[in-house]
């Protein structure tokens, strides 16, 4: 299995802190946030390949991991030139991917490292389409609302929906593990209100023509590390 690591954004509600400096870099522990992550992932889901998608400031982060080989792992590099959402992005590995399953995760989520082996382990168990990693909020309206039965299979999801809208505290968590199937329907996204081709937009297509898609509510610590204050209290935690 291979892991995808979407890393183009800027992280423009970070301010100063990105000027110079793509998001997925900041520092977190000495060391950035993308080598936390792609760490975390190999040491405990032994995923050893990695395709990084870069966009802003895309050198600062070819220059730092290279090839991968100081990390013990091999790092392949795809950039997105246009940031038109996590569709696109996705789509843009497929070749890099191959036919298998294959775990993905943003570059700006940062989450206890045993859930990456973990979601591996239930995706494999579950022999289905897709394992979600979720997260409970008070309200998903920053990311997206997930529904789930009592099987734990997803069945509605929702990018950004209104505030209090929802009827659902589960919420996307930017961790999956996608069979390769999800390419047909990242082929066919058209732009969003925001006027980005959204991932969750092709997994609701997925689920639609019948995609057996699972969610896995992650453990321990979650962060989106979208502001200042974000950052400030990962740091605090991974530091502990």
């Amino acid at each position: 299995m291979k892991a995808l690591i979407l890393a183009a954004g800027r992280g423009t509600r970070l301010g100063a802190l990105t000027q110079s400096c793509p998001k997925p870099m900041l520092d977190l522990g000495g060391r950035p946030i993308l080598e936390h992550i792609v760490s975390g992932i190999r040491d405990h889901a032994s995923i050893r390949e990695f395709v990084v998608v870069t966009g802003y400031l895309a050198e600062r982060i070819t220059a730092h991991f290279a090839d991968g080989a100081r990390l013990g792992v091999r790092i392949h590099f795809r950039h997105q030139p246009r940031q038109d959402g996590t569709g696109s992005a996705v789509h843009l590995a497929r070749d890099l991917l191959g036919d298998a399953p294959f775990l993905l995760t943003w570059g700006d989520i940062v989450v206890s490292t045993p859930n990456y082996g973990g979601i591996v382990a239930a995706f494999q168990r579950a022999k289905c389409d897709a394992m979600l990693g979720l997260n409970w909020v008070d309200d998903p309206a920053a990311g997206a609302a997930v529904y789930l039965d009592t099987g734990s299979r997803v069945t509605r999801i929702v990018e950004k929906p209104l505030p209090g809208q929802s009827t659902t505290h589960w919420n996307n968590a930017g961790l999956m593990v996608l069979h390769p199937a999800i390419f047909q329907h990242t082929a066919r996204l058209t732009p969003s209100a925001r006027g980005e081709h959204e991932l969750p937009h092709a997994i609701e297509a997925w689920l639609r023509q019948g995609g057996d898609i699972r969610g896995y509510p992650l453990e321990g610590l979650w962060s989106d590390v979208g502001t200042p204050e974000d950052l400030a209290r990962t740091r605090e935690a991974v530091t502990k």
